[in-house]
């Protein structure tokens, strides 16, 4: 066996093969303590770039899950406001069947009509979440996907200000106004609500669908293999010990060499 008196390459070549378990070892003992196996680009730098880039996906698909959330918020209650016309509505249509009936009170009737019709248009003018007129004809779009999902539900509500302006008067001209046209807006704005919805439906199923699949895949590149991380930190540390206890024994070889000269 040979010495070199100027340096102890077998210490110098175990000093490095310690330094390289004990990274090692440190890698997974960290992917255990954090649950994450990829903590910086250098752990691996395509996986680190592309699962950056799903959770910046994710977090835009959860945002326009909410976004639907408010937007069946406004579909909801635009609905049960345009029943209530609806249900109104009926309910002067049989107060005008009812005087046909010259034993009925005409006035009475008259203003049971002007009664409903002010409501219908407190509901029509008032219906309203956070400031927001939920029946008036301008759009309101919301990111729900791809593209936006824009909602006018006035524009199918149609103009019936002639006919309601008659029923409000209160008069004898309010038990023949027409309100066929008026029923018929109203039934198409409460179809367009349900057709509405069911986009938003469509929409949030296939928005879960997609964060399911993306968070899937998220972690697959980020989440720690607990099993194999536990292996390579018990190996490590045995390695290590093993590495430690070779360290002494070749430090103290140039000792031999010395023993020599005495």
């Amino acid at each position: 066996m040979g010495f070199s008196v100027s340096s102890n390459l077998g210490a110098e070549q175990v000093y490095a093969a310690l330094a390289k378990s004990q990274q090692t070892t440190q890698k997974a003992q960290l992917a255990l303590a954090s649950g994450t196996k990829v903590t910086s680009a250098a752990d691996d730098t395509s996986g680190w770039n592309v699962g950056k880039e799903l959770q910046a996906q994710s977090a835009v698909m959860k945002s326009q899950l909410a976004n639907i959330s408010s937007a069946k918020n406004f579909l909801s209650t635009a609905e049960s406001a345009l029943q209530q016309v609806y249900d109104k509505l009926n309910d002067i249509e049989s107060k005008q069947a009812d005087s046909a009936d010259p034993t009925k009170d005409a006035t009475s009737l008259q203003n049971d009509v002007k009664t409903l019709a002010d409501e219908i248009s407190s509901i029509l003018s008032n219906t309203k979440i956070n400031g927001t007129d939920l029946l008036a004809s301008t759009n309101s779009s919301f990111g729900a996907g791809a593209t936006n999902v824009t909602i006018n539900i006035g524009s199918k509500i149609g103009v019936n200000t002639t006919a309601l302006t008659a029923l409000q008067a209160g008069d004898a001209g309010s038990l023949t106004t027409s309100i066929t046209n008026f029923q018929t807006n109203i039934r198409t704005a409460i179809t367009y609500i349900g057709n509405q919805s069911q986009v938003l439906d469509s929409r949030q199923e296939f928005l879960n669908t997609a964060i399911s699949n993306n968070d899937a895949a998220i972690s697959q590149i980020f989440d720690t293999d607990t099993l194999d991380s536990q292996i390579t930190a018990s190996k490590g540390q045995v390695t290590s010990q093993l590495a430690t206890s070779m360290m002494a024994q070749m430090n103290a070889a140039p000792q031999q060499l010395l023993r020599l000269f005495q």
